[in-house]
């Protein structure tokens, strides 16, 4: 009979590695389990390992379980560099190689899905499997199916695109943008929209969404992750994926067709497993007691 942990959010003592000279912030859990992975937790854009707090406790007794925050997010540094896709698929890469030491099963969500994808395809020898919920990331066919279903601008549109651009690219427009953003407010007006259930946006949750904004750096993260081009066409890593794929789907999230996606997913990854749940955009924070007995079966299979 598997034993189980009841999710809880309380804080998680973590540590620090040096990545490239920078301070990577990391939450570890459980003990190393023979004939198990061990499992690497990634969050999106705006979160931190806070964001997994339910998941840790409730895999850590199967699992020997890392939740980790991304460069230029949570309490890991915030330098000033060109953030992608492959800066951190090397980060990810580097972590699991140099703390880890074994292969591990890459879960992440939304924009942290996109990376987990991103080190799957592009270094399978770190990687025994990986799960994204509500993942991230364009496919290639996604800009033209746009541009044809979208009427021509006339010059007067064309115009006041341009000119939304350039206000866009100035510093005070940036930063007039951000301090508005990271407002108590409207970060939980935003979580109303992508949360289907309501009561799972806490102050705790909100706060530590929050705090990192206000870290020294935060402003060129933020203007960085919106200006960098973007990174490899997830169709694109689909095809050099060589390892059991999981898909988690909050198929209530405003931001992500779940079902369209999905579809898209099938048709270069076949082989695949795939659940959708009763969530939005976050399903492993909003709805742990679905999503860690599937993730945790899932995992026992693979091996």
């Amino acid at each position: 009979m598997q034993t189980t942990i009841a999710p809880s959010t309380n804080p998680i003592p973590g540590q620090y590695w040096q990545w490239r000279g920078h301070k990577v912030y990391y939450v570890q859990a459980g003990e190393k389990q023979l004939q198990r992975p061990p499992l690497l937790l990634v969050h999106g854009f705006g979160a931190s390992t806070d964001h997994w707090r339910k998941n840790i406790t409730g895999l850590c007794a199967d699992f020997q379980v890392f939740a980790i925050d991304l460069l230029g997010f949570g309490r890991s540094a915030k330098p000033k560099l060109q953030y992608s896709g492959d800066l951190w698929r090397d980060q990810l890469r580097d972590f699991i190689s140099e703390v880890i030491g074994e292969k591990t099963v890459l879960a992440g969500n939304s924009l942290g899905g996109y990376a987990c994808l991103c080190v799957g395809a592009q270094c399978p020898d770190v990687v025994a499997g990986v799960v994204l919920l509500n993942s991230a990331g364009p496919f290639s066919e996604s800009q033209g199916i746009q541009s044809q279903l979208q009427p021509p601008q006339n010059p007067l549109q064309q115009l006041l695109g341009k000119t939304v651009k350039w206000t866009f690219k100035q510093r005070l427009s940036q930063a007039l943008l951000f301090q508005y953003v990271r407002q108590r407010w409207v970060i939980r007006r935003t979580l109303e929209k992508v949360y289907l259930d309501k009561t799972a946006i806490t102050n705790q949750l909100v706060a530590e969404i929050q705090r990192p904004a206000y870290d020294q750096g935060a402003l060129d993260v933020f203007v960085s992750v919106f200006s960098t081009p973007q990174g490899e066409k997830v169709d694109i890593l689909l095809k050099q994926l060589n390892c059991p794929l999981l898909l988690l789907w909050g198929e209530a999230d405003p931001w992500m067709k779940a079902r369209e996606r999905s579809q898209k997913f099938h048709q270069f990854y076949p082989q695949l497993t795939e659940y959708f749940i009763t969530a939005g955009h976050c399903p492993h924070d909003e709805a742990p007691d679905q999503v860690n007995p599937l993730f945790r079966d899932w995992v026992l299979s693979i091996i």
